[in-house]
């Protein structure tokens, strides 16, 4: 007689734990044929996987929630957790004013569920469908994207000044931001305290927009269409709630809801919407303009590109120069880049990473002294946004044509700073004053928080399992073998149910 542990997430030496609560992706277990793909993205690709003990955590599963698993499982077993109805629903209600705000990567991949070639770009006929769909606004996460960069480029240079909390951490990934506050917490500090753009957006929209189209903030329903799965888990981080802080209300979130890419696509072909007849449409005039930074930040490398080219001007009071304007260095599909950056007599050393178990490595060797950056980009992603937990599909060769066709679109720009765009000077002026500003850190500002406990949680109390072995097998009675975890039972008949991995008795061989 033996002690076994039993863990409720069944076949986990096979597949990736998955909580009933998560908020970005679900299993359907009647689907899932255990091919362990899931797994192996999740430990070789993003590096949670492996990197902490079911037993230790309470049988909590630990997650990022960045989806890759859904985009690896074959059979479609592993889902996103779709809001789509209730939007739609809301839609529908004549006292809400449902606004929508759409991010970088999405209309370079879109268009693949459609039949349309790989990595078209499809800007028009996406703002063309929601509008169809009944959103009472169209704005462009772009926008957000160059806040984002206003403050992050402001931040960095104050860091550089101080020399405090360097290297500086990107936070425009949920999953990535999540995996530091988990397996790295001691580099908290060093996240850059911006939010994301989606983030941005939230807050702007609820006060600022608000303000300027007369509408009441408790009426708005404010939508994200997102590559990402994570962006369903950032949204409801209790940081995330300053315009009801500036409200006092308590209630009200930033953003109310996520919309992945491959949602859009299902609620689309619900509708029987023909999205290749749609006429192209354009964003609204308000928080609807970007610049070519804003695009880029779908790429992996776009961030770290973009954030160059604002802390140039910053510094200088000039244009970026044709060389921070084409980044090569930073740009691509390898997992981990780095470049010197000179502007004015300061010389950056920049990284770039995808892939947080890339991450977790740099991470390593900057603790011990052998990584002296002073800005490194992460994405938890394959190639970035692009490549999200919520977008269609893709092979390498479409996360390239996703990638060139936000950089051509961005080369095609006259406006490609982002503290140029004429919309973002008028939204400072009018409303944030300057980067850094009180009222900037109380919108677009944000905290983290320590999640490591999770990890060494120890008042698991083990269950007891009798495991048969040779020594209480009965004489004359038949052994039974369970196929997925090799329990042995001694008896005239299989067990109704194995007591490690709960397959029923049609799982057991007879031997």
């Amino acid at each position: 007689m033996t002690k076994e542990y039993v863990s409720k997430h069944k076949f986990s030496d096979i597949r990736v734990p998955i909580e009933n609560d998560n908020v970005s992706i679900c299993r359907d277990d009647n689907v899932c044929i255990k091919c362990g793909r899931c797994k192996a993205v999740c430990t070789e690709s993003i590096g949670v996987c492996g990197k902490y003990n079911l037993l230790k955590t309470d049988d909590t599963a630990v997650c990022i929630n960045c989806g890759q698993c859904v985009k690896a499982c074959p059979v479609g077993a592993i889902k996103i957790v779709e809001e789509w109805r209730l939007v739609a629903e809301l839609i529908k209600d004549k006292n809400k004013v449902v606004i929508v705000n759409t991010a970088p990567s999405v209309r370079v991949a879109i268009g693949d569920e459609f039949g349309l070639p790989a990595g078209t770009f499809v800007q028009g006929k996406l703002v063309a469908l929601l509008r169809k769909l009944g959103f009472k606004y169209v704005l462009d996460t772009n926008f957000g994207a160059d806040m984002t960069i206003v403050e992050e480029a402001s931040e960095l240079i104050e860091r550089l000044k101080s020399k405090q909390n360097l290297p500086q951490f990107t936070s425009c990934c949920p999953a990535w931001v999540k995996y530091v506050e988990t397996f790295h917490p001691d580099m908290m500090a060093n996240l850059s305290t911006c939010k994301s753009p989606i983030g941005m957006m939230g807050s702007t929209i609820k006060t600022y927009f608000a303000s300027a189209m007369k509408l009441n903030p408790s009426d708005i329903v404010n939508v994200a269409i997102t590559p990402c799965t994570a962006k369903k888990f950032e949204i409801r981080r209790p940081e995330l709630n300053d315009a009801g802080n500036h409200y006092d209300n308590s209630q009200m979130r930033d953003t109310d809801y996520v919309i992945t890419t491959r949602e859009l696509v299902a609620w689309a072909k619900q509708e029987g919407i023909d999205f290749n007849l749609l006429e192209d449409s354009n964003y609204d005039n308000i928080m609807g303009n970007a610049s070519g930074a804003g695009y880029i930040f779908g790429n992996s490398g776009g961030v770290m590109e973009a954030s160059m080219r604002t802390a140039h001007y910053l510094i200088t009071g000039k244009e970026p120069n044709t060389k921070l304007l084409n980044l090569q260095d930073v740009r691509g599909l390898r997992n981990v880049k780095e470049a010197v950056v000179k502007i004015a007599d300061m010389e950056l050393k920049v990284a770039v990473v995808y892939g947080t178990r890339y991450a977790d490595e740099l991470l390593n060797e900057i603790k011990k002294g052998n990584a002296p950056y002073d800005f490194i980009e992460v994405m938890a992603c394959p190639g970035g946004c692009i490549g999200g937990g919520g977008q269609p599909k893709e092979d390498i060769a479409g996360l390239t044509a996703r990638m060139n066709s936000i950089y051509n679109m961005d080369d095609n720009l006259n406006l490609r700073c982002s503290a140029t765009n004429p919309d973002i000077v008028e939204l400072y002026d009018n409303f944030y004053g300057k980067a850094l500003s009180p009222k900037a850190e109380e919108m677009l500002h944000t905290s983290y928080t320590n999640r490591s406990e999770i990890l060494t949680r120890s008042n698991y109390q083990q269950q007891e399992v009798k495991m048969s072995n040779a020594d209480n097998a009965r004489q004359g009675e038949t052994k039974w073998v369970c196929k997925i975890c090799g329990y042995e039972h001694f008896g005239a008949s299989a067990p109704s149910e194995c007591p490690i991995c709960g397959v029923d008795a049609t799982r057991f061989t007879k031997q």
